[in-house]
C-alpha cells in the first residue's frame, strides 16, 4: 500500500481526537500553566491546532532551521478559534498531502539550529514525527486538563472519565 493513503486516513483519525480534546480548552484559562517552565495552556493548544499544517512544510522544503525561522503563532481569541485553526492546519496538510507523489516521500529532511543539526530523516519519517508530536502534546494538553479538573475524552479507546467505562 502506498503511504499517502495510509497518512491521509492517520491524519484524519488524529483530528477527530485532537478536536474532541481541543473543544475542551476554557477560554477562562489560556494563561493557565502548570508549571514555570511549561507552555501556558493557549500556547500548547495553538501547537497543537497548526501541526496538521507541519506536513506541507515537510513536503515543500528540505528542513527548518529554528534560527532562522519567521515564526509567529496565529493569533488565537477563543476556543472556536483554535478549532478553526485545526480545520485550517487539517485542510492545509491534507492539501499537501493531495498534491504529493511517493517519491518526494523519500527526499531528506533536516531540523536544525544554526549549524546544530538537530535530525535529519526520510520526508515520510518527518511527517511520522509530526504526527507523534501532535500525540505528544495532546497528551499534555490532557494533563492541563486534568490538572483543572475538566473530564477528559478516550483517544484510542475510553477513558477513566468515560461513564460506560
Amino acid at each position: 500500500m502506498d503511504m499517502i493513503p495510509m497518512f491521509l486516513d492517520e491524519m484524519e483519525q488524529e483530528a477527530q481526537t485532537t478536536r474532541k480534546m481541543l473543544k475542551l480548552v476554557p477560554d477562562d484559562k489560556f494563561n493557565w500553566q502548570p508549571h514555570p517552565r511549561s507552555m501556558t495552556m493557549l500556547a500548547l493548544a495553538t501547537h497543537i491546532a497548526e501541526m496538521p499544517a507541519w506536513t506541507g512544510m515537510v513536503l515543500n522544503t528540505d528542513g527548518i532551521d529554528f534560527s532562522t525561522m519567521d515564526f509567529t503563532p496565529t493569533p488565537i481569541h477563543n476556543t472556536a478559534d483554535l478549532l478553526m485553526l485545526l480545520n485550517k492546519s487539517l485542510a492545509d496538510g491534507k492539501a499537501a498531502l493531495e498534491a504529493a507523489t511517493e517519491t518526494q516521500l523519500t527526499g531528506i529532511w533536516a531540523m536544525r539550529d544554526g549549524d546544530f543539526i538537530i535530525s535529519t530523516s526520510l520526508r515520510h519519517g518527518a511527517i511520522r514525527i509530526g504526527y507523534s508530536q501532535t500525540v505528544h502534546h495532546r497528551a499534555q494538553l490532557g494533563v492541563y486538563l486534568r490538572l483543572l479538573n475538566i473530564p477528559i475524552p478516550g483517544s484510542y479507546g475510553p477513558s477513566a472519565d468515560d461513564k460506560s467505562f
